[in-house]
């Protein structure tokens, strides 16, 4: 068989989807992405497909199909695994002249949805003849070129702060390795996971920030100034950092001075190692009947220095769990406050060094005992300090 392959533009345009189940629930949000006009024919909904509908994106009609429903469509998906209601759908759209996809009998359709991957504005969409398996695996294919062959990626523009996640190169995001890999020059924290440099091109310029020769202040000052430089220069700037771009990690300050400069910014969220970290190590920061808050707390200051913003007092009246992050310094101190403002000593605590990376440990200890178990044990930094009931549950 030989397939003519075509793009659709179903802006505006109405879609009808019969069946309300897993396979409309995986076919309707390309719909949607694609801004269709869609409305769904079946007596039930799943849970997802209903919160499109209350959201607007989708129409719903609560009843079994009818073939005077697709008039005026401009494709019609099926999505039910009845065959002969299946067969009384695509006879319908076939007698108005409609495009028909048919999930239960692909040999039964008048047209195909391919295997696609997406990279910005570049969509790749692949036909099988039948062996969806082998599609998938061209697409796979063609999505690994498009993240690595900078010919093939779109052009950007100006700055984007992009989060590495917590350590494990893999934990960045697509979107984020994608940047990456048609960024001119690369700006990048000391957190960085070293393998995702190594997969640089040879002709980018890489900056190490954590070798810029000044004090914090004037460090964070420099780093603003090479942004905004390369970027009027006309180069795609990414600033990779550990973590989240916004959680403790100065990027508001780096995107106040590109607004400042006029250079358009992207900010591509993280993994955050507050919440990868603990969950790494069996602990999830929050648990049904144990904890319904968490509070990520930066710990560099330490809490008697008037230069602290953080509510020591509000924190020793929680219920929930405490993440404190650089906080290994100021750990005796941190642990002293959190008891005197009514946190009991042996409320659990866990402290994980290097979480998602192939160095992570594990210390499990109480408030009243961390600092000098940390100790004993010779972590060091980058650690997260998770404190709360969610210790002991797993």
């Amino acid at each position: 068989m030989s397939l003519y392959p075509l793009a659709l533009r179903l802006t505006g345009r109405r879609v009808l989807v019969v069946g309300g189940g897993a396979v409309a629930t995986r076919r309707v949000p390309a719909l949607i992405a694609a801004g269709a006009q869609i409305e769904i024919v079946a007596p039930e909904l799943t849970p997802a497909l209903r919160a499109h509908v209350d959201a607007g994106r989708a129409a719903w009609t609560a009843r079994r199909f009818q073939p005077a429903d697709v008039e005026g469509a401009w494709l019609v998906q099926v999505a039910i695994d009845d065959p002969a209601a299946a067969a009384q759908v695509s006879a319908a759209a076939e007698e108005h002249n409609i495009f028909c996809v048919r999930a239960d009998d692909r040999e039964a359709a008048t047209a195909w949805t391919p295997a696609v991957t997406r990279h910005g504005p570049v969509t790749v969409a692949v036909t099988d003849g039948g062996d969806r398996r082998r599609a998938m695996a061209v697409r796979d294919l063609v999505a690994n070129a498009l993240e690595t062959d900078p010919v093939a990626l779109p052009e950007y523009k100006g700055v984007a702060l992009v989060g590495a996640g917590p350590g494990d190169p893999e934990l960045i995001t697509v979107k984020g390795r994608r940047l990456l890999a048609a960024a001119d020059v690369v700006v990048a924290d000391r957190l960085v996971p070293g393998l995702l440099l190594g997969d640089l091109r040879p002709d980018v310029e890489f900056v190490d920030a954590a070798k810029i020769p000044y004090g914090p202040s004037k460090a964070q000052e420099e780093i603003n100034r090479i942004l905004v430089e390369r970027a009027l220069d006309g180069k795609f700037v990414v600033r990779l950092k550990g973590g989240d771009p916004y959680v403790f990690g100065r990027g508001g300050e780096e995107a106040l001075a590109c607004a400042a400069a006029g250079v358009p910014v992207l900010v591509v969220p993280g993994v955050t190692s507050s919440i990868a970290a603990p969950a790494l190590a069996g602990i999830p920061v929050t648990h049904r009947g144990v904890a319904h808050e968490f509070t990520v707390v930066s710990g560099h200051v330490a809490p008697d220095s008037p230069q602290s913003l953080v509510d020591w007092p509000a924190l020793g009246r929680l219920r929930g769990t405490i993440v404190v992050m650089m906080g290994l310094k100021n750990l005796p101190a941190i642990a002293d406050r959190l008891i005197a403002e009514g946190r009991p000593g042996d409320t659990p605590v866990a402290v994980v060094q290097e979480g998602s990376t192939a160095h992570q440990r594990s210390l499990r200890s109480t408030l009243g005992a961390v600092a000098a178990d940390v100790a004993e044990a010779g972590l060091r930094p980058p650690a997260t300090v998770v404190i709360g009931d969610v210790v002991g549950l797993l």
